[in-house]
């Protein structure tokens, strides 16, 4: 079989006509996830400024809280992608790029846009700090519609109560 027939035969996966491709790798566990950001934690432990140990601290809390909730963003979802990037990929390579700088350099020495290694990291740390804190409040936003909307079910089959939602419809923060 010819080259076209080799690429066509791969497409379609008939056995024999190469090497199989490998397989994509398993997503992490919500284990998995927590123990990538836990990770990052441990490694700035005394290594970093106050400034980026409590940033650190803070995607870490939203991670931990995100994490058993991911499957309610749905099956490839770009929020879920962002959250488990951001604790498996995004947050480890910022702060270890930042780690392997000396320590003078890093927090003195401007190097782009007039800021400092330092000053960089943070702002990536409040960045991503900032995204996470916006879907878990959306996913928190769509589970109180969900509550919201069974009061609503329970009240129309049960009768009136305080169940019942006001004209106008629930009053959810956005």
């Amino acid at each position: 079989m010819g080259w076209w027939g080799d690429l066509v035969g791969r497409v379609r996966g008939r056995a024999g006509d190469g090497p199989e491709p490998a397989p994509m790798p398993a997503a992490p566990t919500s284990t998995q996830i927590v123990e990538a950001v836990h990770a990052v934690e441990r490694d700035v432990e005394g290594r970093v400024p106050a400034a980026v140990t409590a940033r650190v601290h803070r995607i870490a809390r939203v991670v931990e809280d995100m994490a058993p909730r991911l499957d309610r963003l749905g099956i490839g979802s770009r929020q879920a992608h962002t959250v488990v990037a951001t604790a498996t990929s995004y947050l480890p390579e910022a702060v270890g790029a930042y780690l392997r700088l000396p320590r003078d350099f890093a927090d003195r020495r401007v190097v782009a846009q007039g800021k400092t290694s330092l000053m960089l990291l943070c702002d990536q740390l409040d960045l991503l700090g900032t995204t996470l804190s916006q879907i878990s409040d959306a996913v928190s936003r769509q589970d109180a519609r969900a509550l919201v909307a069974h009061g609503q079910f329970l009240a129309e089959k049960f009768g009136t109560s305080s169940l019942e939602v006001p004209p106008g419809g629930p009053a959810v923060a956005s």
